[in-house]
């Protein structure tokens, strides 16, 4: 079965941006397994397999998130550039977004978790694939292409903030997960959480009174 990309979308750019960009892990640190305690070693109980096996997969469904939240905000903070309204704000959020994703790999790393780089490229593909979504242009921007990517940006920074609760709660009982980090990762979510509510409200409200009032 063939599968349809919009115009000028290959697979695998995905697959190559998550190689150039942010922090990377090694292969023997992705594969190396875990090393046995010699005969009467005392250590810490390790976590359940099982466990590992959910956080992994709980974290790489928040990186396909993530990927296909830097290429959103890209691509909104430079529709919006000469924007008055939010164009200054979208670019800042923009550089934001990159760096959480980032610390998200990070994160990653310190807490063995691999990259599963197929899953994270599917984000990538899915942020493409979203500029199909129906807006009244076929070819073009509209004026609710902007209510949609704010609404669009607003659920994913939730989201990520809620991850990042997630791991917070966590930290009290695993100390590879820093704390600090955390915190400050949370305080700048919702930050950004305030800064997006104000562009979709501003965004909603020209675009809907003004379709309205014509």
């Amino acid at each position: 079965m063939h599968l349809g990309y919009p115009s000028g979308v290959d697979p695998a750019d995905g697959m190559d941006a998550l190689e150039t960009e942010g922090p990377r892990m090694s292969e023997n640190d992705r594969e190396t397994p875990a090393r046995a305690e010699p005969h009467g070693t005392h250590s810490e109980p390790a976590p359940s397999e099982g466990d590992d096996d959910l956080l992994a997969i709980y974290l790489n469904d928040h990186l396909t998130g993530a990927t296909a939240g830097v290429d959103l905000f890209e691509r909104a903070a430079e529709a919006r550039k000469d924007d008055d309204h939010g164009g200054g704000t979208l670019a800042r959020l923009s550089g934001e977004i990159e760096e959480d994703r980032d610390d998200l790999l990070r994160i990653m790393a310190g807490l063995d978790v691999p990259v599963r780089r197929s899953q994270a490229a599917l984000g990538w593909l899915a942020e493409k694939a979203g500029r199909l979504k129906p807006n009244g242009h076929l070819l073009t921007r509209s004026p609710l292409s902007d209510v949609l990517e704010a609404e669009a940006m607003l659920l994913g920074v939730q989201g990520k903030a809620a991850c990042w609760r997630t791991l917070r709660a966590l930290s009290a009982t695993d100390p590879r997960l820093d704390t600090a980090r955390l915190d400050r990762l949370l305080d700048r979510a919702e930050r950004q959480t305030a800064a997006l509510e104000e562009i979709r409200a501003e965004v909603s409200a020209r675009t809907f009174v003004n379709s309205a009032a014509e």
